[in-house]
């Protein structure tokens, strides 16, 4: 690969950020991999700000974003159209997995898939600071209701912020991707499901921060109802792809 562009949403990490940023970059200098990072970040809680302090003096360094929130999925799908990379990923900004996990990532990559996703959830994962218990509880129930809804196969972890595109691939499925909160994942998955990508889910490193963004009442509501409008916000998609599975069963009949 000759170029990886790493996007770190960020909110609320002016203290944490440049610590984050600067990591990745020392990771891949290590490597001998070329790296462009873009923080996309919203609001005014001067993450955005301390973010562009460290862009003026590394210029492997993008910042974006605005002052009204607008959610983790738009600030990606925006940080995607102007990526560059022939591999294209994020991660958390609070580093709840290290990027040296990247190591696992790249062979995966290399091998000939289009989508690696971390997971908290393999034999090989390790946990090195739960969630509370409301939390797994939560995600537990989470999990039944999305694949009720949405299917996903064998994925066991789609909320992990830590996963990597193919650049092709990336720039394809967050073109049509349309969420623009936290269930964006679920959503980019579904995508990369119905148009045939190779997938493929890795154990990580991966350690709670203590801290959540999301309003337990009303966040849910609006994840539950992004959820449901995933298959039909992409309805077109699905159809395309079962209609393309019928002619080629036919074919072969």
């Amino acid at each position: 690969m000759k170029l990886v562009s790493l996007i770190v949403p960020a909110f609320n990490e002016a203290a944490r950020i440049r610590g984050t940023v600067g990591e990745a970059l020392d990771y891949f200098d290590g490597k001998g991999i070329a790296c462009e990072v873009i923080v996309s970040a919203d609001g005014t809680d001067g993450t955005r700000e301390a973010a562009r302090a460290l862009a003026e003096r590394r210029a492997e360094v993008k910042v974006i974003g605005q002052t009204d929130r607008r959610g983790k999925g738009r600030g990606i799908r925006e940080a995607v159209r102007i990526a560059t990379g022939d591999v294209i990923g994020f991660t958390d900004a609070d580093n709840k997995t290290p990027i040296s996990d990247f190591d696992t990532i790249e062979r995966y990559l290399h091998s000939g898939h289009d989508v690696v996703i971390g997971s908290r959830a393999l034999r090989g994962s390790r946990i090195e600071r739960a969630q509370p218990l409301y939390r797994r509880l939560g995600s537990m129930g989470f999990g039944l209701f999305m694949h009720a809804c949405v299917g996903l196969g064998d994925i066991v972890d789609t909320q992990c912020g830590f996963k990597f595109f193919r650049g092709d691939v990336a720039r394809e499925l967050f073109r049509l991707q349309q969420i623009d909160g936290y269930m964006f994942d679920v959503e980019i998955l579904y995508l990369a499901t119905q148009l045939g990508y190779r997938i493929v889910e890795v154990p990580v490193r991966w350690s709670d921060d203590g801290d959540s963004r999301l309003q337990l009442v009303a966040g849910n509501l609006r994840n539950v109802r992004d959820i449901v409008s995933i298959r039909w916000r992409h309805r077109a998609v699905e159809c395309a792809t079962s209609s393309e599975a019928t002619a080629q069963e036919t074919s072969r009949s």
